[in-house]
């Protein structure tokens, strides 16, 4: 739909087409689609490429350049993620409820700030898990990111490990056809001296 109001901006989405038509937008959005992918290839074997050349290790520099590129949001989702699913606090929270529950039943009895059915605790743990989804689906958006991100980083690797096989691949067979040409030279001048030898002994 995008790539047709581009072309025709005054249709409307109660307008129709021809089937010819919205194959032709079809193949122009594939081809869109797998262009944009073959440039993303690209970018990443000229990354392959520029590691071969400098010698370097791709897995660091890669990583280097993923703690670089996070945004302070982007960290921020990790921490909190990382904390909240954590025995810390799991045991932090427990804690504190049992710390609340105590105060307001045992020692606060006269002066007690919330009595036992404890509205102002239930308030507190409404809002926590209020927060809790939005927190909860930003950790998993930031893991399904961290694994798009480690697929990428292995097609990379795996591609250098192919581009270093062939290289050596290459360097071995210029050194075998080195070599099978030296002994063939050698073979020659070991021939023209058992002929020198048995021209003497003639």
């Amino acid at each position: 739909m995008d790539l047709i109001l581009k072309d025709h901006p005054n249709l409307l989405e109660t307008d129709l087409i021809s089937v010819n038509e919205l194959n032709f937008y079809r193949e122009k959005y594939i081809s869109s689609f797998v262009s944009d992918n073959l440039d993303e290839l690209g970018e990443m074997r000229d990354n392959v490429l520029q590691s071969l050349k400098e010698h370097s290790i791709l897995s660091t520099k890669l990583e280097l350049e993923e703690q670089s590129e996070l945004t302070i949001g982007q960290r921020i989702a990790d921490r909190v993620a990382e904390f909240g699913g954590s025995w810390t606090f799991i045991l932090s929270f427990f804690g504190f409820l049992t710390i609340w529950i105590i105060a307001n039943v045992f020692f606060l009895r006269s002066h007690t700030f919330d009595p036992y059915p404890f509205i102002l605790l239930n308030l507190i743990l409404s809002c926590i898990a209020a927060l809790q989804a939005p927190v909860i689906m930003m950790s998993q958006n930031r893991q399904e990111q961290k694994d798009r991100e480690r697929s990428k980083k292995d097609f990379m690797i795996n591609m250098k490990a192919e581009l270093e096989i062939r290289i050596l691949h290459e360097k071995l067979d210029h050194l075998i056809m080195h070599q099978q040409q030296e002994l063939i030279e050698i073979q020659k001048i070991q021939i023209d001296m058992m002929n020198e030898i048995i021209a003497k002994i003639k």
